[in-house]
């Protein structure tokens, strides 16, 4: 009864945190204004700047910042015991991640749906601009370049997954053009797409269809990678209405249905408990230590590598760029800004608790090791946990493995419940790694255009247009979508650092950023606390809600990222310099010259700009 306590416990908060707080914060300090002039209405172009229904908007936004975020951080994190993990996600998602998350849709909103890496520029310094955008570039590389890999592991794992995933597109693309053409409602068509996305789940990998699983299953990393960077480009210059909005809304139904269906499980689980092939039912228990600072000297410190190993379940720098990146040109009135970016958040929050508690306590309901022999209880929960090292590369397998116990205990096949749950996954991390390239565009144009003095994000271009000037083609969508595609292949060709290329290995390149991007991910969110600081405070506006977790998230992510480059890296004994990682070091060193940088810029700054405003967007 304890694990359906928590979860309801923590549903209650979220639900009075959004009516009370989120709302403080939408009404009473941003203002929205329901007839505010918004970017989607003001530069309407049809592909990027489209006025859309909340619901829809909603679905976009969800699936964007959801992704395997708080899927696998929450369930790696819990090796410090589950009561940190907890706590992190819950009162990080109310009182940070969803602060920064309105925050910067707010400001992108009051500035034209431009990124906080280009308003940057205007509140602080135009410095500050080139700062930000090169270490968006960074992120959404190594984002593009690792998702494509996690997406086919997924696949490898769960191949019963891979034919429901890819039939989405071709739906999402019917139902994008339906509406479009027909002004139809999007609830109804996605509906029925989702009922077939599900009998596909259930009838999809039987006969023939089981063959073509498996054989797709087979494919090298490199061909999965190569082909989903294929299919981001069309996502990020295909107009929002005919691919992004459709499949997004299609994947929140999905996840919203499946986060229902997890939490029923959770309560028959907790009431009944779970067949498990004896004479009684074997009872849903939590199994993991509350707190753990063990586990030999494998297990990094709980400070600060908890609030970078958690990111999307509380709060993601990678949030921002969503928020000001698309969201802002989709948004039809600013009063749907509460629900859209407070709300996303607090939902995604609630489906890291439930990671946890599938993780904690589901995975106590039986899973069968490598031999094929059942596990129950703690026997359970140390074959995934021994250690730090067990526990990174079996973090998924654990959370798939719970939640199908929780599915199993409202009657769903063990078989079913896996391959839901792998769809689940791997939809979302696509929706992540589609948004991601979108957002990449963007700061390309936007990095091209502060050379060639324009800023393209505010007159788009439609088409490829080649000058002498190399710049002038990453300015418009097609050039800056292949540009952004094309850093993103190469990083992924390589194999991992120490392996020979072969066509097994290959794809699995970015892998060697990825320990940089925990880090990088939250640094992105004090910077954007920063740049929704400063922007405040030229309005004379109350600032202590921001300033707190702004120095939060500054100090933590500055922190791991020293210990691992002179102490001691995640998971060994030495730090990066020690090892010789000197790719990891030259990066690291970057990194944190640029946070060094951006804050003395700020700090510079700061006592001259209250009450003043700066440089209008649409100058």
């Amino acid at each position: 009864m304890e694990t359906l306590f928590i979860a309801l416990g923590a549903f209650v908060a979220y639900l009075i945190a959004y009516h009370t707080y989120g709302r403080w914060l939408s009404r009473k300090l941003f203002k929205l204004d329901e007839h505010a002039l918004v970017p989607s209405v003001e530069m309407e172009d049809g592909t990027d700047y489209v006025p859309t229904a909340k619901s829809v908007v909603f679905g976009h936004h969800f699936t964007s910042i959801a992704g395997t975020g708080p899927i696998v951080g929450p369930a790696l994190a819990v090796m410090w015991g589950w009561v940190p993990a907890l706590v992190w996600v819950v009162f990080g998602s109310i009182f940070i991640g969803a602060v920064h998350d309105l925050g910067s849709l707010v400001v992108s909103l009051r500035n034209r749906g431009q990124t906080v890496g280009d308003i940057a520029g205007r509140v602080i310094h135009p410095r500050t601009r080139v700062l930000f955008l090169s270490i968006l570039f960074l992120a959404l590389t190594v984002v593009l370049a690792i998702f494509g890999v996690v997406i086919a592991k997924v696949f490898q794992a769960f191949p019963s997954s891979i034919l429901p995933c890819l039939l989405q597109i071709p739906l999402a693309m019917l139902i994008g053009h339906h509406m479009h053409r027909k002004g139809a409602q999007l609830l109804v068509p996605s509906l029925i797409a989702l009922v077939l996305m599900y009998l596909s789940v259930f009838f999809g990998d039987v006969g023939v269809l089981h063959e073509i699983n498996l054989w797709l299953s087979t494919w090298p990393l490199i061909a999965w990678v190569g082909f989903l960077l294929v299919y981001s480009y069309a996502a990020s210059v295909l107009p929002v209405w005919l691919l992004l909005q459709p499949r997004d809304y299609i994947n929140s139904l999905q996840l919203i249905s499946a986060m229902g269906l997890l939490l029923l499980g959770l309560v028959a689980a907790a009431l009944f408990g779970v067949p498990n092939g004896g004479e009684t039912n074997a009872r849903l228990e939590i199994v993991a230590p509350a707190i753990d600072t063990g586990h030999g000297s494998a297990l990094p410190m709980m400070v600060p590598f908890l609030f970078i190993t958690i990111a999307c379940g509380a709060i993601s720098g990678f949030h921002c760029l969503v928020s000001s990146g698309t969201t802002s040109k989709q948004l039809k009135r600013e009063t749907d800004a509460q629900a859209v970016g407070y709300g996303s958040m607090l939902l995604e929050g609630f489906l890291a608790v439930i990671v946890i508690l599938a993780c904690v306590a589901g995975i106590s309901l039986g899973i069968r090791n490598a031999d094929g022999e059942l596990l129950t209880g703690a026997a359970a929960w140390a074959s995934r946990y021994a250690d730090w090292p067990t526990a990174a590369n079996g973090a998924l397998g654990a959370f798939v493995q719970g939640a199908s116990n929780f599915l199993r205990a409202i009657g769903l096949p063990v078989g079913a419940g896996t391959a839901l749950v792998g769809v689940l996954v791997a939809s979302f991390a696509a929706t992540t790694m589609d948004t991601a390239c979108r957002l990449q565009r963007y700061v390309i144009e936007e990095l091209a255009g502060t050379l060639l003095k324009h800023r393209p994000v505010n007159a788009p271009h439609t088409g490829i247009k080649i000058t002498g000037n190399p710049l002038t083609w990453l300015s418009n969508r097609h050039g800056a979508t292949i540009f952004a595609v094309a850093v993103a292949a190469l990083l992924a060709a390589a194999p991992r650092a120490g392996e020979s290329w072969s066509w097994q290995t290959a794809g699995q390149g970015g892998f060697i950023l990825w320990p940089l991007f925990g880090a990088i991910n939250q640094l992105l969110g004090g910077l954007a606390f920063i740049v929704i600081l400063f922007w405040m405070r030229r309005r004379a506006m109350p600032l202590w809600f921001v300033a707190v977790p702004t120095v939060f998230m500054l100090v933590l992510p500055a922190w791991a990222l020293g210990y691992q480059l002179f102490y001691r890296s995640l998971g060994a004994e030495s730090s990066w310099l020690a090892q010789g990682d000197w790719v990891l070091a030259i990066f690291a060193v970057a990194t944190l010259a640029v946070e060094i940088w951006m804050i003395i810029e700020a700090i510079r700054v700061w006592p001259h700009i209250k009450g003043v405003a700066e440089e209008s967007a649409r100058t």
